[in-house]
């Protein structure tokens, strides 16, 4: 079933090892394919012929379960793999390799006995909390796909995913926590379902006796029944083929419909099974702490699937980097000897507004390195996280649609120097181009500005295409280079001499709040849902601690209900309550400012950079094609007003 693994890279440069990945693509991830394994051999490494969309590993047959749980599992059952610590319920519990296993397949037997079969989807709804990882890797045991949407977001955007996914089953629990504030998930949950045109046959509900919740007949089922139920019951694993999709994660676009990033099995097995090793350098029986959450992208690759592929042992964390204190991350550390972390430049922000004690209280000799990624890393944050840990802090860049590092140091192949300000060199298997924005050529010249763009095929686990849009897929990601077929990041970035490159920041609407990717679009919808509201633009703007935050321009029907500071207050106040209620409270502005009018061009097109560049205080560059000039002024007042 296994096959050897490739050999080691020792001795070989890290420019051969790229090198090699782009002009010999099929024989480079022909080795990389053996670390996983496969029921059925491969026909085809990469079929391209239906570009750009990729297909990796043809007909070989593998599961991804069995990569992250199984095959550890026969091997060394008493490993431990997953760590749960709450700090929020003080719980704190240990499942070896064979207990994962089996609470996993009690899992995929209740979802069975719901009627899941392969390829329904089944959508999480859930903290951060074991049963939500049983969940996500049952479903790729039976061949279902997951979709799992972050625990903070409201009904509005729930019922969004919902209809998008349709899943057979959704499970969910009473509530999570933050910061000792009990969230309750149920009310959100039936309210979602209420407002959703598809309706799940079933609800399975985790109930951790946080708050009192009422089960809707016929439809809600209780977990720990269940569980008692099919405690013996082994559930086989189903293989798939390579391609198969695996499942969907929501991001947000310049449009308000979130759009389901769909990833495939055999690809996203190799491409995490290679980047624990190549570039985070983690090892089988280690223990490996990504302090993201399962909502998100790095929640998927790097809490749950990558180290569980790798042998390593995961920490799922439920807490905040400050609670007991803002020891809690590094206590962590020494108890469970973590040797890789994986954590957002904003936890890094946050912890150095904490008393410095914190960050060598604990015995931090087992951890190798801390690596920072979901938003742009400023120089000031990541030397002085470096220096306060005494630990390599190394940057990567990727995103939700590719599942792993575009840009990062690799490291496990051979050792290179960081350079604060950049994530790293373009990654094995990612052919990056930075391409002039307006004539559509590369950029070869160091320190002159363009757009990160990628040349096709995509590596393998990247995304597949959108679910259920192929037509979205292409236009929204292959086709905004004028005249060429390249996957665009739609961000801007320099590259230096030694090939380092560095993010300056989008080229569309999508704004990052603390590694959180959120759709200006999105956030404009739920404001102008507001009675009194005309018109609103909203953009990302600078913030020391959060990276970005969202501040909204909002034009009335009736100016009146804003005159005045307590009449523009309470207007303030209900708007934001209407974003909490549809978006979550992760997608609040900062800011929701009432103008006369918004700046536009003559066309009648948003100046959405000029009204960025105002709130910054920088300039707003070339205004000739404004229509109403003092309308910028009036943003201008406003921001210098406080």
């Amino acid at each position: 079933m296994s096959q050897p693994a490739p050999t080691a890279t020792g001795g070989q440069t890290y420019a051969d090892f790229y090198r090699r990945s782009i002009e010999d693509r099929d024989g480079f991830w022909r080795e990389q394919a053996a670390l996983i394994d496969w029921e059925q051999p491969f026909d085809q490494v990469c079929d391209d012929s239906r570009a750009p969309f990729a297909r990796w590993f043809v007909g070989g047959r593998t599961n991804l379960c069995h990569n992250a749980v199984d095959r550890h599992a026969l091997a060394h059952p008493d490993r431990a793999a997953l760590i749960w610590v709450s700090t929020e319920v003080d719980r704190e519990i240990v499942y070896s390799f064979a207990q994962l296993q089996a609470e996993v397949e009690r899992m995929a037997a209740i979802l069975v006995s719901q009627g899941v079969r392969q390829g329904d989807r089944v959508l999480v709804y859930m903290p951060m909390i074991p049963e939500a990882a049983f969940a996500m890797l049952a479903c790729a045991r039976i061949g279902a796909l997951h979709s799992v949407v972050f625990g903070g977001f409201a009904s509005h955007s729930l019922a969004s995913r919902i209809d998008d996914a349709e899943p057979t089953v959704i499970v969910s629990a009473d509530a999570g926590s933050r910061g000792g504030k009990v969230v309750p998930y149920k009310p959100l949950l039936d309210d979602a379902i209420a407002l959703a045109r598809h309706k799940p046959a079933a609800v399975l509900m985790v109930d951790r006796g946080l708050v009192p919740f009422e089960r809707v007949a016929g439809r809600d089922q209780d977990y720990a029944a269940l569980r008692e139920q099919f405690r013996e019951v082994r559930v086989p694993v189903t293989w798939l083929e390579s391609s198969a999709p695996s499942y969907t994660l929501y991001t947000s676009g310049t449009t308000g419909k979130p759009k389901g990033v769909q990833r495939d099995t055999g690809g996203y097995c190799v491409a995490l099974a290679a980047s624990m090793r190549h570039i985070y350098q983690a090892r089988p029986g280690e223990t490996f702490f990504s302090t993201s959450d399962i909502g998100w992208v790095v929640g998927h690759s790097y809490i749950i699937y990558g180290p569980l592929i790798n042998g390593t042992a995961t920490v799922l964390y439920e807490g905040l980097p400050t609670r007991p204190d803002a020891g809690i991350w590094w206590q962590l550390v020494e108890k469970y000897k973590v040797t890789v972390m994986f954590s957002a430049p904003t936890a890094a922000r946050v912890l150095k507004k904490q008393d410095p004690a914190f960050l060598t209280r604990y015995d931090l000799s087992s951890l190798r390195s801390l690596f920072l990624a979901g938003e742009p890393l400023d120089e000031p944050t990541a030397t002085w996280m470096a220096q306060a840990i005494g630990k390599p802090v190394i940057d990567n860049y990727w995103q939700t649609e590719t599942g792993w590092p575009i840009l990062a140091v690799c490291n496990g192949v051979e050792p290179a120097p960081t350079k604060f300000g950049s994530p790293g060199k373009a990654v094995y298997g990612f052919d990056v181009r930075l391409i002039d924005e307006t004539t559509a050529e590369e950029i070869t010249e160091p320190g002159r500005k363009g757009v990160i763009a990628v040349e096709g095929p995509l590596p393998p686990g990247c995304l597949q295409t959108v679910w259920r849009d192929d037509e979205r897929y292409v236009k929204t990601y292959w086709s905004s280079i004028h005249g060429r077929t390249m996957y665009s990041t739609f961000d801007w970035g320099v590259k230096d001499a030694d090939g380092y490159f560095y993010i300056l920041g989008r080229t569309d609407d999508v704004i990052n709040v603390a590694g959180h990717r959120l759709g200006t679009r999105e956030i404009e919808e739920s404001i102008s849902s507001h009675a009194a509201v005309a018109e609103v633009a909203v953009v990302g703007v600078a913030d020391a601690l959060k990276g970005q935050v969202a501040v909204a321009f909002a034009v009335l029907k009736d100016p009146s209900r804003a005159a005045g500071d307590e009449a523009a207050r309470a207007l303030e106040a209900e708007i934001l309550k209407v974003v909490d209620g549809q978006l979550g409270a992760v997608a609040r502005p900062a800011r929701v400012r009432f103008v006369h009018v918004l700046p536009k061009t003559r066309s009648g097109k948003l100046l959405r950079r000029a009204i960025q560049a105002v709130c910054e205080g920088r300039d707003p560059g070339d205004l000739t094609t404004m229509e109403d000039p003092g309308a910028l002024q009036q943003v201008k007042d406003l921001v210098q007003a406080g």
